[in-house]
């Protein structure tokens, strides 16, 4: 009897191990991909370039009180190093580091924020970093405090130029063909798109200003894929870089991102600069390794520019600034 009880018990031990090595396993859950989630949830709440790119540079005549020189419709965020602050600056303004003006307007949420750089460059990282991070309304000082009074301007005046003239890295031609390309590949600790995206914005700023002096380009352009933000009829008529590529509009849902290829150096220039500073914050927190030429187009053909009207650096009002 004992046997049998025995010989029982082993075939119903047998039997759940069988039972139990036949179950299906669990499904591994698939990897994220991070760009998918992150560009999806930048198109559903309104965060595609196209979106972002309205009424984010303003002048310093459109927000200056004359009776004081303040920006009393804004708080001013002065990114400038503190030396350079110390030497100058908006009545009212706060100096904050680049890396620290999301976390900082968080505190400051009951008037827009103004970013008041040297020229209005770097500036475009930290508004495109207050724009995805719900600082809608964020805004560049247009040309930074160089244009603010000539003490300090500088920073613009010393910058433009007309080394593409007689280069035979300038051209009119019509644009190459563009190439279709594989999105970026990154991780994320985070698995939401709004969390990838404070991530994503995080690191940007931490990076720092991406520029490139239009000098270095202009010499070596087959070293970058370049891609001019103009309309074609300007691409073609005022020129462009050689092998440029004419692209605009840049946006997610259009699809034009297919176009850059994330394994290489990938440069954008505009007019001044300004723009290209905000499309390359934009791109990198996409994942593209992306740069602005600096100055744009005002550092190689400024007199072209300002004959055809088009944004190029007039100098620097002459409004009282603090010490």
């Amino acid at each position: 009897m004992k046997k049998l009880f025995f010989y029982l018990m082993l075939l119903g031990s047998l039997q759940v191990i069988i039972l139990s090595g036949c179950k299906d396993k669990p499904t591994p859950a698939p990897a994220q991909n991070a760009y998918k989630t992150l560009s999806t949830y930048m198109v559903a709440n309104h965060l595609d370039l196209t979106d972002l790119l309205s009424g984010w540079v303003i002048a310093g005549s459109s927000v200056v009180d004359s009776t004081d020189f303040s920006v009393p419709g804004y708080h001013v965020f002065d990114i400038r190093s503190a030396t350079d602050f110390a030497k100058g600056h908006i009545k009212g303004a706060i100096n904050v580091p680049l890396a620290d003006v999301v976390t900082t307007a968080q505190g400051y949420k009951d008037k827009p924020i103004l970013v008041v750089c040297y020229t209005g460059q770097a500036a475009g990282h930290a508004v495109m970093a207050l724009r995805l991070s719900g600082f809608s309304d964020a805004k560049v000082l247009k040309f930074g405090f160089a244009s603010w009074n000539p003490m300090f301007e500088g920073s613009w005046a010393n910058n433009i130029g007309n080394i593409a003239d007689n280069s035979p890295n300038w051209v009119t031609t019509a644009s190459p063909a563009l190439s279709t390309f594989s999105e970026p590949t990154w991780t994320s600790t985070a698995t939401d798109g709004k969390s990838i995206l404070a991530e994503r914005v995080k690191l940007m700023l931490s990076n720092g200003f991406q520029g490139v002096s239009a000098s270095d380009v202009l010499s070596n352009p087959t070293n970058y894929a370049i891609y001019n933000y103009w309309d074609n009829t300007t691409y073609t008529t005022i020129g462009h870089i050689k092998g440029a590529y004419q692209f605009n509009p840049i946006s997610i849902a259009g699809g034009q991102l297919k176009n850059i290829d994330p394994a290489k150096l990938n440069l954008v220039y505009c007019y001044t600069g300004q723009t290209s500073s905000m499309i390359t914050a934009w791109m990198n927190v996409l994942g593209y390794n992306v740069k602005s030429i600096k100055f744009g187009v005002n550092a190689m053909k400024y007199d072209a520019l300002k004959t055809a009207k088009k944004p190029a650096w007039h100098g620097a009002y002459n409004y009282t600034y603090i010490k």
